[in-house]
């Protein structure tokens, strides 16, 4: 078996990253993070004043080449809080609310975190003949307080950020499993690529910008932000798509993905074809294994944003396949990862100054 490519130091700071909150509209903490790691592997960083973060190498380059991820992580808003102090919520990005009766909850203040629990009737005081599912107008937090004024006391008004404290772990050796692998699995993957360009002493006729957005899981409006700031040549973009073999999942209709047989590369009227051709020739002569998948209309990802900014962008979707999608236990395999970063790296490595990626040059 082929040397892994992530290193101690990778490693741990996946797990470090991955276990810091970091939801839709609050992703600064694991921003720094995030910047910290890619510090050594870049040679200057842009900042802008929602969050995004973006390390650049070769920084005076007019041709622009972007790689990028997002940060931010699905999560609750408190919505209303109850005359004996229970707080019910609204979605912050796509939080799924079949999973949430029985979590452990953080509820986000301007003190620090309050814990709270999802509760539920027991099964015993249930009607089994009206068994009601969870919904967004039924699912409710507790944190121990008996009253309206005693949850106010603590610190938690309407407008708190809720977040899950599920933590890192490793399954059978090489399954990473955690809440918001979605996408912070991407953020990582591409900080990655810093570091083997690096590392392994690559010089780029073009400017590389190695993009952490914000915001896209309400919109993709962090990447909306930071291309028209960027007005790059081309990107590259990494998230995660559905391990499409776990059971309920109609591969008619959802195509076939699956962890452990490589990254997917997309087809979509966002992706540009001589990009995506680019991408899969590199995959084949590395010998980089590799999926396919096709989106209707749009990818439902910042490829989205990127290619239709600026006038057009030559934009292209690696993703990496995730089963359990926007629960608290998401899970890609290690191979994939690694193999994802591979592609990503060995593309750019293949682009060149100028590259128009035009469907009217030979």
């Amino acid at each position: 078996m082929a040397e892994s490519i992530l290193n101690k130091k990778s490693l741990d700071f996946l797990e470090e990253y991955l276990n810091n909150a970091a939801p839709t509209g609050y992703e600064w903490g694991g921003q720094k993070l995030w910047m910290e790691y890619l510090k050594p592997y870049v040679d200057e960083f842009i900042t802008d004043t929602y969050g995004s973060a973006v390390g650049v190498i070769n920084p005076k380059a007019k041709y622009k080449v972007v790689i990028e991820g997002h940060a931010d992580e699905i999560s609750w808003y408190v919505n209303y809080i109850t005359d004996n102090g229970l707080i019910y919520v609204i979605r912050n990005g796509g939080s799924d609310h079949q999973i949430a009766p029985s979590k452990m909850v953080n509820i986000h203040t301007r003190d620090g975190i309050v814990k709270g629990v999802f509760g539920w009737p027991a099964i015993h005081t249930r009607d089994k003949s009206k068994e009601q599912a969870p919904q967004l107008d039924n699912i409710f937090i507790d944190v121990g307080a008996s009253s309206k004024d005693e949850v106010e006391a603590m610190g938690v008004h309407v407008g708190c950020v809720i977040t899950y404290p599920d933590t890192f772990t490793v399954l059978n050796e090489n399954k990473f499993v955690c809440r918001a692998l979605d996408n912070r699995m991407g953020g990582f993957m591409i900080a990655e690529v810093g570091r083997l360009l690096k590392e392994n002493k690559d010089k780029l006729d073009f400017g590389l910008y190695i993009v952490n957005s914000v915001q896209e899981e309400i919109g993709l409006r962090g990447a909306e932000m930071i291309t028209d700031r960027i007005k790059p040549n081309v990107a590259i973009v990494t998230d995660v798509t559905h391990d499409t073999t776990t059971p309920m999942i109609k591969k008619e209709t959802n195509g076939l993905a699956e962890i452990g047989k490589g990254p997917v590369v997309s087809y979509a009227p966002a992706v540009q074809q001589k990009l995506r051709d680019l991408i899969i020739d590199t995959a084949v002569e590395k010998k980089i294994p590799f999926q396919r998948m096709a989106s209707s209309r749009m990818t439902g990802t910042d490829t989205d944003a990127f290619a239709y900014s600026n006038g057009g962008v030559a934009s292209a979707l690696i993703s990496l396949p995730l089963r359990y999608m926007h629960t608290t236990v998401e899970m890609v395999h290690k191979y994939d990862v690694e193999n994802v970063i591979k592609l990503i790296y060995e593309s750019v490595l293949k682009i060149k100054k100028g590259e128009t990626f035009s469907y009217f040059e030979d």
